[in-house]
């Protein structure tokens, strides 16, 4: 009988019901306990795979640029990262709450690793996310235009709970891709949140868009509901090279 209700269970795709099952029948600590109290330790098992299995789809839709995790991120003071703000923007609230996010400092500092610790965090909360680089994200909505499935694309992209775009305004934006930009963040506007990931200060942003116009449009849709981390230091990639010091050279 066994068995058969183990390949039913199967047939309907229970596998943490089996796993808890099969476990309850190996020991003996579970003999003392109700016929309710087994069931609902069976269902729950069966509750926290489900959820286990939509957090892993969550993270690998997401296309993080790395695997990063809160847990690793370095909070030396000449990084300037408060720990309280990145421990209270790990509690996901301000995705909750629709709030944009702006990472700037030099290249190297850890900006795009810091942006994949929160998004990490927010797939395991049960955000939806998607890490993309702002050229990429162009190409995408250059070929949606072209092949009509533009309203389709933006569509897909607005629902997103967490959008991040790296290297934002690392090339001066053009006019067609300003447009292309500015109806993504439209729809985004106070109902999902994004992550601008920049090397370039906030203060010059409006001169690396080339139609002033779109650029008020634009950056009045971004700036005013974004909360700010600018880190500093040196670059990362410099002071955990393996290669000796002496063999770099002088600069």
């Amino acid at each position: 009988m066994i068995t058969q209700t183990i390949e039913k269970l199967s047939q309907l795709k229970l596998f943490g019901f089996i796993t808890a099952l099969d476990e309850q029948q190996r020991s003996t600590q579970y003999q003392e306990l109700s016929f309710d109290e087994r069931l609902s330790f069976l269902v729950e098992q069966e509750f926290l795979r489900r959820e286990h299995t939509k957090m892993t789809r969550r993270i690998s839709a997401a296309k993080l640029k790395t695997r990063a995790r809160i847990e690793e991120i370095d909070f030396s003071p000449a990084r300037n990262l408060k720990k309280s703000q990145i421990l209270d923007l790990a509690q996901g609230n301000w995705i909750k709450q629709k709030h944009n996010l702006i990472i700037t400092g030099p290249t190297g500092v850890g900006k795009t690793f810091l942006s994949c610790a929160l998004a990490d965090r927010a797939c395991k909360l049960g955000f939806s996310s998607l890490y993309i680089k702002t050229s990429e994200l162009h190409s995408q909505l250059s070929l949606a235009q072209a092949d009509g499935s533009f309203a389709k694309t933006i569509s897909r992209l607005s629902k997103l709970n967490l959008l991040i775009l790296d290297e934002w305004l690392r090339d001066p934006l053009k006019d067609n891709h300003v447009r292309d930009i500015l109806d993504l963040v439209d729809d985004r506007f106070r109902n999902a949140s994004t992550i601008f990931i920049s090397q370039v200060p906030i203060k010059d942003w409006h001169a690396k868009i080339t139609d002033p116009t779109l650029a008020d449009a634009l950056l009045d849709r971004i700036i005013h509901d974004s909360l700010r981390v600018e880190l500093t230091g040196e670059s990362l990639r410099k002071t955990t090279t393996s290669i000796p010091k002496a063999s770099l050279g002088s600069d």
